[in-house]
């Protein structure tokens, strides 16, 4: 970790290395410099560098630095910042395994790709911001060097949060990179280890990277070490660090000394070298590796989690979406089938293609029908009332009713010179309550099997719509086949009654259906709501599907589905109310009870 700290706020560039050094001095000589002959992905790398410096100044605020991506450093480090030249270096081998032609750091998002790479970038990145001190060059090297660059590696990640608290998951990302390489099994247990070993971990802990019972392994073995009063010492400094200001290099010089003082060491001395006959080795290194395995272990359980919230969002999206365009259809075959002339609708047939209607003629309404939807009106009028809400209130003045207890309670206060806050006069006022109105849909099936429905259901289709014309509501009726065709339309107060055969083939019960939500808002709140079925349910399989998760969805919405039936053994779908009449004459009676029903049972 040495080389790896010590980057970071090092005065001067690194030193050439003895094939640069023997290059300038071939150069020098007029000797021409062969070219580095580039890898099979050199120019994706120098791309991907240009990206992260586009990036960059999102994360620090500056403009300065350039960004370079090839594989290795020339710290040897995984990633670097020098200070003096304003240059980051990133190894290419942490976008490992991905290809690079695939990498694209310009896209915001593409990061969640490699979070190791982009935690690495984020590091160096908080070190560009925030480190802004330097050791003394007198000091490079020293115990008090080295403490420095320990508690600048936390204080760094720490200040970074503050300002972008987003880029916690791409650090713990990187925990491994930045912290297990340093630590192996020939690592000594001894007093200056472990307190670098705290001074990496527990300080991030406390600087809000890694959490409690990710590090409690190490804080274990490194107060077996330490002692708890040492740690305490130590965890103190490193609070205090957190706390120093950017460029506050005498403070945290006084913060490495007392680092240096407390582990008994001498500051000004080189930084103390492990002992290679130390008996105990390899104790840090596991317990750093438990700390990372926790830290994966709880991203991936993370990662997890929001993949699953992710998952119901855009399953929530889709549905939504879904039932969107399921509106705006059934929408098109409500304006279809209720067009006027009352033509017959074939789901997915040219709208120019003929089909006969059920339809026979009309008849003027008979007496008893008369009576029956006066009666039907009364019903649904007293169904939709609501008593009136009383509100009363308080004040300090008439008008309104005298409240005794309140008075002397006004009288008392005043008494006592103290501003009067009772509020004697009450009044209450009576409002009334709005009626909800009632929507009635009627769906009759006129395949070959419902002959005998088709003259009540026909009467109690007249029925239901005088009604619905005396109140607030409104009604209609379809009767479909594999054609739909409407027997009364929404609005429209009819003066004879409609008649229809049933002499059909096929069932289009869900467009049915559709066509009498979208005319009457069946699936919308505040009114009641009703749909009538007239069918024996004698439906291919593929039909009967589609149909039922049509009153599956009406249901949801808080709508009534009342299911008619007129022979044995009838075959209602799933969320219907199956009602049988042996008498068809009931039809009219029993919709008006439904209906009823629904409106006394609806919220406003």
């Amino acid at each position: 970790m040495s080389a790896q700290l010590r980057h970071h706020v090092q005065p001067v560039p690194p030193a050439l290395t003895e094939s640069e050094r023997e290059a300038h001095h071939w150069e020098d000589d007029g000797g021409l410099i062969p070219e580095p002959r580039p890898s099979a992905h050199s120019g994706h790398w120098l791309r991907i560098g240009a990206a992260l410096s586009q990036r960059l100044p999102e994360l620090t605020g500056r403009h300065d630095v350039i960004v370079t991506c090839q594989h290795g450093t020339r710290s040897g480090a995984p990633a670097a910042f020098y200070p003096t030249t304003a240059d980051l270096e990133i190894d290419a081998a942490l976008f490992a395994p991905l290809n690079p032609a695939t990498i694209h750091p310009a896209r915001h998002g593409d990061e969640d790709r490699y979070p190791v790479a982009w935690g690495a970038f984020v590091h160096e990145a908080a070190h560009a911001t925030h480190s802004r001190w330097h050791t003394p060059v007198s000091l490079l090297g020293t115990a008090v060097d080295k403490a420095g660059q320990v508690l600048e590696e936390s204080r760094a990640e720490y200040a970074h949060l503050g300002r972008r608290p987003g880029d916690r998951r791409y650090l713990r990302a990187t925990i491994r990179t930045l912290v297990l390489d340093d630590f192996t099994s020939q690592t000594p247990t001894d007093r200056w280890q472990a307190a670098y070993a705290a001074g990496l971990i527990l300080a991030r802990r406390d600087a809000g990277v890694l959490d409690p019972d990710e590090t409690e392994t190490l804080e274990t073995t490194v107060t077996g070490i330490l002692g708890p009063d040492l740690l305490q010492t130590l965890t103190g400094i490193w609070t205090a660090a957190h706390h120093t200001g950017d460029e506050d290099e005498q403070t945290m010089m006084e913060h490495a000394r007392a680092w240096c003082q407390a582990l008994g060491t001498e500051p000004e001395a080189p930084e103390p070298v492990p002992d290679p006959a130390s008996g105990r080795k390899g104790e840090l290194a596991e317990a750093i590796g438990k700390v990372v395995g926790h830290v994966r272990a709880n991203e991936a359980a993370q990662a997890a989690a929001e993949a699953q919230v992710a998952a119901a969002r855009a399953a929530r999206a889709q549905a939504k979406a879904t039932q969107a365009q399921h509106a705006r259809q059934a929408a098109k075959i409500a304006e279809k089938v209720f067009a006027p002339g009352g033509r017959p609708y074939t789901p997915g047939e040219p709208a120019n293609r003929r089909r006969r209607s059920p339809v026979t003629g009309t008849r003027p309404p008979t007496s008893g029908e008369k009576a029956a939807a006066g009666q039907l009106a009364r019903a649904l009028r007293a169904a939709a009332y609501r008593e009136r809400t009383a509100v009363t209130t308080a004040s300090a003045a008439p008008p309104g009713r005298l409240n005794m207890r309140q008075a002397l309670a006004r009288d008392a206060q005043r008494a006592a010179g103290v501003t009067p806050t009772a509020t004697p006069w009450t009044h209450t006022v009576h409002r009334p309550s709005p009626t909800p109105p009632l929507r009635v849909g009627i769906a009759v099936d006129v395949s070959g099997s419902m002959d005998a429905a088709t003259t009540p259901i026909a009467s109690a289709a007249w029925i239901v719509a005088k009604a619905a014309a005396l109140t607030d509501s409104r009604c209609a009726t379809v009767a479909y086949d594999h054609a739909i065709t409407a027997i009364t339309a929404p609005g429209r107060t009819p003066g004879r009654v409609t008649q229809f055969s049933a002499r059909g083939w096929g069932h289009s019960l869900a467009e049915a259906i559709d066509a009498l939500s979208a005319g009457l808002g069946l699936a919308q709140l505040g009114a009641g709501r009703l749909l009538v079925i007239a069918s024996d349910g004698l439906y291919a399989p593929h039909e009967a599907d589609r149909a039922a998760e049509c009153i599956t969805a009406l249901r949801q919405a808080e709508c009534a589905v009342l299911w008619l039936a007129f022979a044995p053994d009838p075959q209602p779908l799933p969320g219907a109310t199956l009602l049988e009449l042996t008498d068809p004459a009931q039809a009219a009676a029993a919709i008006g009870q439904a209906a009823t029903s629904a409106l006394a049972r609806a919220h406003t």
